[in-house]
């Protein structure tokens, strides 16, 4: 029996030692809970390499290196070039979807239809009204970790989660309570000025229009609006003395 029993130990020693487990030392009554200890240590491994050794969620990068083939350009008739980062690494068909409408010349002329202060400034509505869309079909939402900060690119959509379709909104100040219910796909890097001069309202009375949407690689030059022709002059109205009767000579 005791021959047996040395026999088994023997056998699991040496099957811990090829699975590279390293047995502490002891002697006597603790061998069997180490024995114990280095099984458990092996089922941990095991365990370790099935799932992967990094188990932590890893968050996408805050910021990405300028990439002219991911930077949207948006010409404003509020002010000057507004340059956005889009992020195709965390929502590419969303990115796909924006470079492709602008290449059509889609937004080119298109208003900002609704913009609230100190919330969000949104476009992307051939209608003008909220209600439209490009004629492709909706996208799936590509929801994510990252935050609706100033100046976040997010994409608006109708009640379903997969209705985004051309509208896009910029964001004016934090707005938390949108995160993962919206798709954030870029921020604006440049030009936060003129997106703080977009005109205000539900619509706005004068709205904002994008003059030109263009991919920065394109090499569009920026568009601005044509000046407004200056003021007529003032008419004056000379008064002009009334001319002197001149007496008939006398005869």
């Amino acid at each position: 029996m005791r021959l047996t029993s040395a026999l088994k130990t023997l056998a699991i020693t040496f099957a811990l030692s090829a699975s590279g487990v390293a047995l502490a030392q002891g002697g006597g009554g603790g061998n069997g809970e180490e024995m114990k200890k280095a099984e458990a240590a092996v089922r941990a491994q095991d365990n370790a390499k099935s799932l992967g050794t990094d188990l932590t969620p890893k968050l996408p990068p805050a910021t990405v290196p300028a990439d002219p083939q991911n930077i949207w350009d948006l010409d404003l008739s509020s002010g000057g070039r507004v340059r956005i980062q889009l992020r195709p690494d965390i929502a590419p068909n969303h990115v796909e979807r924006i470079k492709e409408l602008t290449r059509q010349g889609f937004y080119n002329g298109l208003k900002f239809h609704r913009v609230i202060p100190g919330f969000m400034a949104q476009g992307g509505d051939p209608k003008g009204d909220g209600t439209g869309g490009s004629t492709l079909p909706d996208l799936k939402a590509e929801f994510n970790p990252m935050p609706h900060l100033r100046g976040t690119l997010s994409m608006a959509r109708a009640q379903g989660e997969d209705s985004a379709n051309s509208q896009f909104f910029i964001v004016l100040l934090p707005r938390m309570q949108l995160d993962k219910k919206y798709t954030v796909f870029g921020r604006v890097i440049e030009g936060i000025q003129y997106v703080d001069a977009i005109h205000q309202g539900e619509p706005p009375a004068d709205p904002t229009v994008i003059l030109q949407a263009s991919i920065e690689s394109d090499g569009k030059p920026p568009v601005t609006a044509a000046p407004p022709p200056p003021p007529a002059p003032p008419v004056s109205i000379i008064d002009t003395p009334a001319p002197k009767k001149v007496a008939p000579k006398k005869k």
